[in-house]
């Protein structure tokens, strides 16, 4: 039975209320209250287990009565349960919202990603350089290894919350670290590529016209289109289920980076259509994925919602009946 952990500390005015609401929900399990055991901020100790399915709602009503604000929470996920109690209240009254993400966790990991130290535009750059290599020795696997590399699904996940949340300062510093990053990648891929024509250590094939990593980067098309909305689908669901490798699975489809590196190494090589049909293609998957996260993020709500909705009207009838 999925579930999470929640410490909090509590003012002791605001305690009992606080153990009201947890104690009051059969889905609050091993409840566990240390008056003035707290300190910073100084308070009471309060710690219990909540069914996932119950989570929000729990967690809802204690910012209600502003716990977050005058005292703390803290989640945990809980890796491993062993209670036939939990199991059966699970089953009896959560039904399928036993499997609803936790939306406080959710935001928290994509606020995690919307943080821009020096570290991403460092590993921007370097993606950038792994790709422009894998460009111009035609290699597909040095290009998918830039994929890995590039945080930038980061920020954009995070400027979809924020339009999601209307949250303009967070959308506002999303584009400023996307065009930021990227420009420094193309810079620094346009650099190394001048040095690289200049020795002359492209691949021969590269040199004759042979480019068919470039061509397939710098061609958008519908198929560019349906992967990059396909990944912006996955990513937003793999989020909110924590599912780690299908979130890889979209680093190594979208093709931002790649666009990127062969904007630079094309403006290196004065290939001008293929720089103008590689900057189209990143500005649409980074627009196609904005669009398709925020939407998809929306939809997970409102899915939600209703199935919490339902099984309210289910348990209201059994009880009338």
């Amino acid at each position: 039975m999925d579930m999470i952990h929640v410490r909090a500390v509590s003012p002791p005015d605001l305690t009992d209320r606080v153990v009201g609401l947890l104690a009051g929900d059969p889905c609050v399990l091993n409840l566990i209250v240390s008056p003035g055991a707290a300190r910073n901020p100084d308070g009471d100790a309060i710690a219990c287990d909540v069914l996932t399915g119950a989570a929000n709602e729990v967690l809802k009503s204690l910012r209600a009565v502003h716990l977050d604000r005058r005292g703390s929470i803290v989640i945990e996920p809980v890796d491993i349960a062993f209670s036939g109690r939990a199991a059966e209240i699970g089953s009896r009254r959560l039904g399928p919202l036993t499997r609803a993400p936790v939306w406080e966790q959710v935001e928290a990991r994509i606020r995690a990603e919307g943080t821009y130290a020096p570290s991403f535009f460092l590993y921007l750059v370097i993606a950038g350089l792994i790709g422009s290599v894998g460009i111009v020795t035609n290699s597909q696997i040095l290009i998918v290894a830039a994929m890995v590399v590039g945080p930038e699904y980061g920020a954009i996940v995070s400027i979809a919350l924020g339009i999601d949340r209307g949250d303009r300062p967070r959308v506002r510093r999303g584009f400023l670290a996307l065009g930021l990053g990227f420009a420094l990648a193309i810079t620094a891929t346009f650099a190394f590529s001048v040095l690289i024509r200049a020795f002359g250590l492209q691949s021969q094939a590269f040199d004759i016209g042979l480019r068919p990593v470039s061509n397939l980067i710098n061609t958008p098309n519908f198929f560019s289109v349906a992967v990059a909305t396909l990944a912006g689908i996955v990513g937003i669901v793999s989020l909110t289920e924590a599912r780690t490798s299908a979130l890889l699975g979209v680093f190594i489809s979208v093709t931002t980076i790649p666009a990127a590196a062969d904007i630079g190494v094309s403006v290196a090589f004065t290939s001008w259509t293929e720089a103008r049909g590689s900057l189209i293609q990143l500005l649409l998957n980074i627009v196609v994925l904005i669009v398709v996260g925020t939407g998809t993020l929306r939809c997970q709500r409102a899915i939600w919602r209703r199935v919490g909705a339902r099984r309210d009207r289910e348990d209201r009838a059994k009880l009338s009946g």
